[in-house]
């Protein structure tokens, strides 16, 4: 075993780096934490935008039609560097020096995920594929890497997603608080965490569309000149379509019982495009299709709440970019109106940052040959390590 993985498994407190890129595709998040295994220090946070020219390529990769295998191989690397240009470059502003992080841990960015998978020669192959070379982001840094988090727990069973239970168990389990934490990225993702829970008890799951289906309408309303809805404040002058509402309710996804994972491929530029077109053919206005848009994501979250939960929720705690959301946040409300709805804000934690903090958390329980994905939550058949280590 390498000397240095050696020393790191024998440290309780390890300085970690987590470097995420989300179904957005929006940027790089960048974040440098202080680790005990249990308490977090966030000593620095950044989210790196890409140039559009790359965001443009990586948004080619997504889709089947418009994906090359050179292109794959090429923005592999691609990423690679910039992963690591986004490390040090946190570390320079904030006058960190790099030697002093002991680890990093790398989500990549995914390109393509199918957790229900094919079935060949009478056998179920899931797989999911992200890139962003684990390997260049260590030779460039000079800092052990932990990557490619997610193909184990396929290995033995699961879907893969969602990875970000365990952190949220070890940073806001509570005793005599049921709590779900929601991420609202791309895709919205919760975690369930019943009061004096322990592992076993935790329910997480995919609920369905995020930001994603907003955000590409506010591109479309836009022509491009905007990328998202600041604060919802578009969607607060719309009307709600409550015929379209209706028929968006209606999608298979959001009955299908947990564990359960998705992505761009079903709710991504393809889907919204096809709806926003078939919006505007009945006269609808933008702003109203944005203000459905807008609600129905919201109700994806609380009818998974309702559907899926075993008991009340006392507390949701909302991080990802939709935690800026006010209309969003107002639909919620109203949805869940026996839960106190907060942001990690009020934790303090950037709800930015939360799964870059994730995925550094993750990296210190590999180096450390902790079992860190959740069975209960992506149907793996046992527990195991996840991610691959770069010495």
């Amino acid at each position: 075993m390498n000397q240095k993985v050696k020393q790191l498994m024998a440290r309780k407190k390890l300085r970690v780096a987590g470097l995420m890129s989300g179904t957005s595709a929006d940027g790089i998040d960048a974040a440098i934490i202080e680790f005990d295994g249990r308490a977090v220090n966030l000593l620095a946070f950044e989210m790196v935008p890409y140039p559009r020219k790359i965001q443009n390529n990586i948004f080619e990769l997504f889709s089947p039609e418009t994906s090359r295998v050179d292109q794959i191989c090429h923005m592999n690397f691609l990423l690679g560097e910039l992963f690591a240009q986004a490390l040090v470059g946190l570390a320079e502003k904030n006058k960190i020096p790099l030697s002093s992080i002991d680890l990093i841990g790398s989500h990549g960015q995914t390109i393509f995920h199918r957790p229900l998978g094919r079935t060949v020669n009478g056998r179920k192959i899931r797989s999911t594929l992200q890139i962003g070379e684990p390997s260049i982001i260590a030779e460039r840094t000079g800092i052990t890497t932990v990557a490619d988090f997610r193909p184990r727990d396929i290995a033995v069973g699961g879907e893969g997603a969602p990875l970000v239970p365990f952190a949220d168990y070890l940073l806001f389990s509570h005793k005599t608080k049921s709590r779900v934490l929601q991420n609202i990225g791309g895709i919205a993702n919760l975690t369930w965490l019943e009061a004096g829970g322990t592992p076993e008890d935790i329910l997480a799951f995919d609920t369905g569309p995020g930001n994603m289906i907003i955000d590409r309408t506010i591109s479309l309303m836009t022509h491009g000149r905007q990328k998202y809805d600041e604060g919802g404040k578009l969607a607060s002058r719309g009307q709600i379509n409550e015929k379209w509402l209706k028929q968006l309710m209606k999608n298979p996804y959001f009955r299908r019982k947990p564990p359960k994972s998705t992505g761009r491929e079903r709710f991504g530029v393809q889907f919204t495009d096809e709806l926003y077109r078939q919006f505007i053919k009945e006269g609808i206005s933008p702003q109203d299709i944005l203000a459905t848009m807008t609600a129905f994501t919201a109700w994806t979250i609380a009818e998974a709440c309702r559907r899926f939960l075993p008991a009340k929720i006392d507390e949701m705690i909302l991080c990802g970019g939709g935690a800026w959301n006010e209309t969003l946040i107002g639909h919620l409300r109203l949805q869940l109106p026996q839960t106190k709805v907060a942001t990690m804000n009020d934790f303090g934690i950037n709800p930015d940052a939360k799964e870059a903090i994730s995925f550094a958390i993750l990296a210190y329980a590999t180096i450390k040959g902790v079992a860190n994905n959740v069975p209960s939550a992506t149907g793996a058949k046992k527990r195991v390590v996840l991610g691959k280590i770069i010495p």
